[in-house]
């Protein structure tokens, strides 16, 4: 899928947004990448992606952010990665994967990839073209440019609203079905694909299936 560029990580640049937050752009071969790091002293860190328009934050509120800080509270370092070119899934799987470049010149050899949306196909595909990946999460994922889960031989989560106006919990439970053990597949009703209505209990899960596989304890 990529032999034809050329992947490097040339350096970032860091700006404090608030303690214990930074606002860090990567300098690439393909272009700048626009991120947000927790940072911690553990080997382990998980990376988020947004949905086909990009950003940072995360669905339900910020959850991105948010869970974020506990992570980085319990040794865990959190990266939120934004898109060169929103909706390009070839694209935006090389924004991860320099994303990932990234966090292995920080010591970070074993990464949860997470994604919404357009996302979860992001994160599906550079997780099966990278080691370091250990668990993939997919919110609200589409099932277009997800031919790859089933090849993916580390834990899965899925998660889906309900009443999902965007795409319906259909997609999750398809992915469900095509991807190996060990697998899970969280569903909550009356939530839609923004997951604002099940933002509480998306936190607590997430946290949760994050701390298993990863095997730490959030304070």
């Amino acid at each position: 899928m990529h032999e034809d560029v050329v992947l490097e990580l040339r350096g970032a640049e860091s700006r404090e947004e608030r303690p214990g937050v930074d606002l860090v752009t990567l300098d690439t071969s393909l272009g700048p990448i626009r991120t947000r790091i927790q940072a911690s002293d553990g080997d382990a860190a998980v990376l988020w992606v947004f949905g086909a328009g990009g950003g940072l934050g995360g669905p339900a509120g910020g959850i991105y952010t948010r869970v974020g800080e506990r992570l980085a509270e319990a040794g865990v370092t959190s990266l939120e990665v934004d898109w060169r070119r929103p909706g390009d899934l070839r694209d935006c799987v090389i924004d991860v994967l320099m994303g990932l470049a990234f966090l292995d010149h920080l010591e970070k050899d074993r990464v949860v990839l997470v994604g919404h949306s357009f996302g979860g196909a992001v994160v599906i595909n550079a997780a099966a073209a990278s080691e370091e990946v250990v668990a993939v999460a997919a919110l609200s994922s589409q099932t277009l440019g997800t031919d790859m889960i089933d090849e993916l031989d580390r834990p899965v989560l899925l998660v889906h609203g309900e009443d999902d106006e965007v795409l319906s919990a259909r997609c999750s439970h398809e992915l469900y079905a095509k991807a190996q053990e060990p697998k899970e597949l969280i569903l909550y009703p009356g939530c839609r694909h923004g997951l604002d209505e099940c933002r509480e209990a998306l936190d607590h899960d997430l946290l949760d299936w994050l701390e298993r596989v990863l095997d730490f304890e959030a304070q």
